[in-house]
C-alpha cells in the first residue's frame, strides 16, 4: 500500500521530497515544469520591460504636446498683441519690439521668441549678434499657422511661426516661438519603484504557480503498470506496420533487426528477413551498400526493381540502446511521375504569363511576330517561324484561302542564313499542305512524324529534305486568327533529341497564338488608321511655300512613332510685303486631330485674308475652336460645355503646353477640341514682327551674331476656353538676317525630358552655327534633338529676314486739299521713272488718283501714300477713318461709282486693312504693266463712258 501512495505521488522508493531537492527540480531546465517556469519568468520580464517603455514614451508624446501647445499659444498671442502690427511697420522695429519679445519670453518661459521680416530678416533675437541676420529657412509666406519640431543641441524642441496681417490682408512679418521639450526621465524614475515592486509580486506568483505546475505534471507521467506499458507497446506495433512508409532497423553489424509491413512490399523481403544480414536479401548492390555503411542520408532516390525509393538513414548510436541505423523508405515512384507533369503545367503557365507580358509591346506587326518566336524557343519549341499573309502588312483585311500568299515575319531557333525562306521572303502555300489545311479550315495541324508526312513535302521537296536533315521531327501549324479573320499562321518545330509533340501541345499552341494574333491585329488596324492619319495630315499641310521677298524660308514636319498628332505650319503673304508666320498644335492624335488641324489651318487662311492684327486674329480661332466643341458636344450627347472640359489640362496655366499629345485622340474627351497656335506677321520694311500665342511655345531669334534669345511674349490661354482671357501682343525688331525659329511643343518636350532642359538644348543647337541657312538650321536642330522615337508631332520653321530696299520706298504725305492730288502724282509718277516702271505709269496714275481723291473727300487726316517696289509695285493709300469703301457697279446715268471699277480692273489685287489709326487702301500691280483678265464690262469700256480722268 505505501509502494502504491509512493507511486501516485510520483517517488520512487527512497526518495526523499525534501523542500530544497523540490525546488532543485523545479529550477532545472530539463523538467516540463522548469521550462513552464523559465518561460513564465521571461514573459513576466517582457511585460515589465513593456510597460516601461509605453510609459517613457507617454511621457515623451505628453511632453511634445504640451510644448507644441505652448508655443502656438505664445506665437499667437504675441502676433495678435496690441502694438505688435505697428511695431512692425513702424520705422525701427527691432527697436520696439525687442524689449516686448525679451520680457514676453522671460515672462511665459519659452525658450526663444523671435520676430521676422517677411522675407525671413530677424527683428529680435535674444542673441542681439543674430538681430539682422537670415534665418536658415525661408519662412513660408501662405498666411497660415506653421508649427514644426525639432533637435537642437539641448533636446528636441518645437516652433511655430505665425503671419502678421496688415489691415490691407497682406503679411507685415512673422512671429516666431521655440519651447524645447521637458524629457521624461525624472517621470519615469518617479513610477520605477511601483513597476519593481509589482514586478516582485509577479515573479512570486510565477515561482508558485511553477511549484504546482510541476507537481501536477510528475503525477500525471510516473508509475505506469505493466499492462499499461503492454498496451502502449501494441499501439507502437500497430502504428508501425499501419504507416505507408517503410521502416528498418539495421545493427551495428549489417543484421536487419526490424522491417515493417511497407518495408516488405517495397523492398520484397523474404519472410525470414529479419535477424539476416542485409548483404544476403538480394537488394539491389547500391542500396545494400548504403544500409550497411551507417552513412547518414537524406532523401537518397534508389531503383529497387521497377520502383524509385527515396532513402533516410539516421544512427541510434546518440539514444539509449544498442548502436545500429534506422532506415525509411518512401516510394516516389508515382509522386514523381505527377512531379513532372505538375512540373510542366506549373512551366507553361508560366509561359503564357510571360506571352502576355513581352508579346505586343508595340504596334508594329513585324515586331509582334519576332516577340511570339522568342517566347516560345525554347521553353515550347524548338524552332518558331511565323508567316502572315500579304494585306496584313499593308493593314488591309486579309482574305485566307489554300492559295493565298504569305510573307515570312519571324525565325527563331536556328540561324537566319541556313533556314529555307528567309524574313521577308513570300511563301505560296500549296493545299493540301499543313499551312495550306490551316489557312483553309482555321483549325490547328499536328504532324507528329515529319518524316512520314507526305502532304508536307509537297510544300517544297528540297526545302524539307534540308529540314530532316537538322534533325527536327515534330510541327504543329496554328493560324493566327483574331475577330474571326485568319493573319498568317505560326510553326512551332521540335527536334528528336526534343520529343515528338503531342495532342495536349496543340492546346496550349493555340493559347499562346491566339495572344499575339490579338496583337497583330491590334498593330494591323493601328498601321491602316496610321497611314490614313499620315496621308490626311501631309495633304493638309502646305505642299509648297509661297513666293516671297521678306523672308527665306524652311520647314520640318516628323510626325509622333505612336501617331500622326494635330501639328501644322503655314507660310502666308500678307499685302505690303509682310508675311504672316503659323505654327500650331492640336490635341490629340489619329484622324479627328489632323482633320480638326485641317479646319483651324483653313480658318488661319481665311482670317488672314481680313488682314486682322494677331491678337484678333488668334480670338477669332478661339472663338471658332469653341463653336466646333459645341457643336461636336451636342453630337455626342454632351451638352453644351466648353472651356474647363476641353482637356486643356496640360497647356494652361504657364503658357506652354505640357503633353496635348499624351494619347489617342478624344480618349475620355470626346468632340472636344484644344489647340495652340502661334501667329507672327513680319514686315520687311523696316524689319517689325508683331507676334501672339495662345498657350504656345514662344520663339527662338538668332541674331546676325550667332546668338539666341527667346523673347518674352505675353501669356494667353489655349484656344478654345471660350476668351476667358484677352490676348495680346508682343513687337520685335529684327535686324537683316536674323533668323525666327517656331516650333511646337514635341520639338523641346517630351516624357523623358523636362520643357526646361529642352529649350536649353535647342538654345545650345540653334548657337551652334551662326552662318547656316534656314535648310541647314532645321537639319542641325532636328539631329541634335530628335528622340529616337518621338513620342509627338514635330513641326519646326525657320524664317531668315530681309530687309527691303530703303531705295525702294517712297512715302508721301498729303494735304485735305483736291489741289494736292496732282503735286503728290507727280512724284509718283517720277518716283515710278527712276524705278524704271514706267509701263505702269498710266495705270498707277489712275489708281493714285481715285484713292487720293476718295481719302480727301470722305476721309479724315494724316492721309498718306506710300509706293513699294517689290516682286509688284504696291500702292498704298492711308487716312484717319475707318470707314471703307465698297465696289459697285454704276448705272449709265449715275455720275460716281466708277472709280474702285476702275481700281478692282487695273490692279491684280487690292483690299482694305484696317490700322489702330484708321485703315490703308492697297493695290498690286504687275512690273510689265500687264493688266488682269477684263469682264464683260473692261476698263476701256469705262473709260468710254466716263471720258478722261478728272485733272485733279
Amino acid at each position: 500500500m505505501r509502494e502504491f501512495f509512493r507511486r501516485e505521488r510520483g517517488d520512487s522508493p527512497g526518495s526523499s521530497r525534501s523542500p530544497g531537492r523540490h525546488l532543485r527540480s523545479l529550477l532545472t531546465t530539463h523538467s516540463v515544469a522548469g521550462q513552464v517556469f523559465v518561460l513564465q519568468l521571461a514573459l513576466t520580464v517582457l511585460l515589465v520591460v513593456a510597460a516601461v517603455m509605453a510609459l517613457f514614451f507617454q511621457s515623451e508624446r505628453a511632453g511634445t504636446q504640451e510644448a507644441r501647445q505652448r508655443s502656438v499659444v505664445g506665437a499667437e498671442t504675441f502676433a495678435h498683441a496690441p502694438g505688435t502690427l505697428a511695431a512692425m511697420q513702424s520705422a525701427d522695429p527691432t527697436a520696439r519690439l525687442q524689449p516686448a519679445a525679451e520680457a514676453a519670453r522671460k515672462a511665459s518661459g519659452a525658450d526663444l521668441i523671435v520676430a521676422l521680416r517677411p522675407d525671413g530678416i530677424r527683428w529680435t533675437h535674444p542673441d542681439p549678434r543674430l538681430i539682422g541676420k537670415p534665418v536658415t529657412r525661408r519662412p513660408p509666406l501662405d498666411g497660415k499657422a506653421h508649427t514644426a519640431t525639432f533637435t537642437t543641441s539641448v533636446g528636441p524642441a518645437v516652433s511655430t511661426t505665425v503671419p502678421v496681417r496688415a489691415k490691407n490682408g497682406s503679411i507685415a512679418g512673422l512671429v516666431s516661438v521655440a519651447i524645447r521639450v521637458h524629457q521624461a526621465d525624472e517621470w519615469t524614475v518617479r513610477q520605477l519603484p511601483l513597476l519593481l515592486g509589482s514586478a516582485a509580486a509577479a515573479l512570486l506568483l510565477v515561482t508558485g504557480g511553477a511549484a504546482w505546475v510541476s507537481n501536477r505534471l510528475r503525477r500525471q507521467t510516473h508509475g505506469l503498470h505493466p499492462a499499461e506499458m503492454r498496451r502502449m507497446y501494441d499501439h507502437h506495433d500497430a502504428v508501425l506496420h499501419a504507416v505507408r512508409e517503410g521502416v528498418l532497423i539495421i545493427s551495428s553489424e549489417g543484421v536487419l533487426l526490424l522491417a515493417n509491413d511497407e518495408a516488405r512490399r517495397l523492398l520484397e523481403l523474404p519472410a525470414d528477413a529479419e535477424r539476416r544480414p542485409v548483404a544476403d536479401l538480394g537488394l539491389p548492390a547500391r542500396l545494400s551498400t548504403l544500409l550497411t555503411s551507417g552513412r547518414p542520408a537524406t532523401d537518397e532516390v534508389h531503383l529497387a526493381g521497377d520502383r524509385l525509393l527515396a532513402v533516410n538513414v539516421r544512427p541510434t548510436a546518440p539514444r539509449s540502446g544498442p548502436a545500429g541505423t534506422a532506415v525509411t523508405l518512401r516510394d516516389t515512384t508515382e509522386l514523381r511521375a505527377l512531379a513532372g507533369r505538375a512540373g510542366v503545367a506549373q512551366e507553361r503557365l508560366k509561359l503564357i504569363y510571360d506571352a502576355g507580358l513581352r508579346i505586343g509591346t508595340t504596334l508594329d506587326v513585324g515586331r509582334t511576330a519576332e516577340e511570339l518566336a522568342a517566347v516560345a524557343v525554347p521553353r515550347f519549341a524548338d524552332v518558331v517561324t511565323v508567316e502572315l499573309l500579304e494585306p496584313v502588312l499593308h493593314g488591309d483585311e486579309p482574305a485566307a484561302g489554300a492559295n493565298a500568299v504569305l510573307r515570312r515575319m519571324a525565325i527563331r531557333g536556328l540561324p537566319e542564313e541556313s533556314a529555307t525562306y528567309r524574313v521577308g521572303e513570300a511563301l505560296a502555300v500549296v493545299a493540301g499542305t499543313p499551312m495550306g489545311q490551316v489557312l483553309a479550315n482555321g483549325r490547328p495541324v499536328l504532324v507528329a512524324d515529319l518524316r512520314t508526312a507526305d502532304e508536307w513535302r509537297r510544300q517544297d521537296v528540297a526545302g524539307t529534305q534540308r529540314v530532316l536533315e537538322r534533325g527536327i521531327r515534330s510541327l504543329i501549324a496554328v493560324p493566327l486568327q483574331a475577330r474571326g479573320v485568319i493573319l498568317g499562321l505560326a510553326n512551332f518545330w521540335r527536334a528528336e533529341a526534343s520529343g515528338r509533340f503531342e495532342e495536349e501541345d496543340m492546346t496550349f499552341a493555340e493559347e499562346l497564338t491566339a495572344r499575339a494574333a490579338v496583337a497583330i491585329d491590334n498593330a494591323r488596324r493601328y498601321s491602316r488608321e496610321h497611314a490614313t492619319a499620315v496621308t490626311l495630315q501631309r495633304s493638309l499641310l502646305p505642299q509648297t511655300l509661297p513666293e516671297q521677298s521678306a523672308l527665306e524660308v524652311a520647314h520640318r514636319y516628323l510626325p509622333a512613332h505612336a501617331g500622326v498628332g494635330g501639328d501644322w505650319f503655314d507660310v502666308i503673304p500678307l499685302p505690303g510685303c509682310r508675311v504672316a508666320l503659323v505654327v500650331g498644335d492640336v490635341v490629340g492624335h489619329g484622324l479627328h486631330a489632323a482633320a480638326t488641324m485641317g479646319r483651324l489651318r483653313t480658318a488661319v487662311h481665311n482670317f488672314s485674308a481680313l488682314d486682322l492684327p494677331p491678337d484678333e486674329l488668334l480670338s477669332h480661332l478661339d472663338e471658332l475652336v469653341s463653336h466646333i466643341d459645341t457643336d461636336e458636344a451636342r453630337a455626342a450627347g454632351l451638352g453644351t460645355g466648353v472651356g474647363g472640359g476641353s482637356g486643356d489640362e496640360g497647356l494652361w496655366p504657364g503658357g506652354v503646353p505640357g503633353d496635348t499629345d499624351g494619347g489617342p485622340a478624344g480618349a475620355g474627351r470626346t468632340g472636344i477640341t484644344g489647340a495652340t497656335c502661334l501667329y507672327a506677321i513680319y514686315d520687311p520694311v523696316g524689319g517689325r514682327t508683331t507676334l501672339a500665342t495662345a498657350g504656345h511655345p514662344g520663339p527662338a531669334v538668332i541674331g546676325p551674331d550667332g546668338t539666341v534669345s527667346f523673347p518674352e511674349v505675353p501669356v494667353s490661354p489655349p484656344l478654345g476656353l471660350g476668351g476667358s482671357l484677352p490676348v495680346e501682343t508682343a513687337e520685335l525688331t529684327l535686324s537683316e538676317g536674323s533668323r525666327l525659329v517656331l516650333y511646337t511643343d514635341g520639338l523641346v518636350e517630351n516624357r523623358d525630358r523636362a520643357i526646361d532642359t529642352g529649350l536649353e538644348l535647342l538654345r545650345t543647337a540653334l548657337a551652334a552655327g551662326a552662318d547656316r541657312t534656314p535648310e541647314q538650321t532645321c537639319t542641325a536642330v532636328l539631329d541634335a534633338m530628335l528622340p529616337d522615337h518621338p513620342s509627338d508631332d514635330i513641326a519646326l520653321l525657320v524664317a531668315r529676314t530681309r530687309l527691303l530696299d530703303p531705295a525702294r520706298v517712297a512715302d508721301w504725305e498729303v494735304a485735305s486739299d483736291p489741289a494736292a492730288v496732282a503735286p503728290v502724282r507727280a512724284a509718283c509718277l517720277d518716283m515710278l521713272e527712276s524705278w524704271g516702271l514706267t509701263a505702269v505709269q498710266f495705270t498707277t496714275e489712275l489708281i493714285l488718283s481715285e484713292l487720293l481723291t476718295n481719302a480727301i473727300r470722305y476721309g479724315a487726316q494724316p492721309i498718306r501714300v506710300r509706293l513699294l517696289y517689290d516682286r509688284s509695285l504696291i500702292c498704298e493709300v492711308s487716312d484717319g477713318t475707318s470707314a471703307s469703301p465698297h465696289l459697285r457697279r454704276a448705272a449709265t446715268t449715275d455720275e460716281g461709282g466708277r472709280g474702285l471699277f476702275l481700281v478692282a480692273q487695273f490692279a491684280q489685287r487690292w483690299g482694305t486693312r484696317y490700322t489702330p489709326g484708321g485703315k490703308v487702301i492697297w493695290t498690286e500691280q504687275s512690273l510689265d504693266g500687264s493688266r488682269p483678265a477684263t469682264g464683260p464690262e473692261s476698263a476701256d469700256d469705262v473709260l468710254d463712258q466716263w471720258g478722261d480722268v478728272p485733272e485733279l
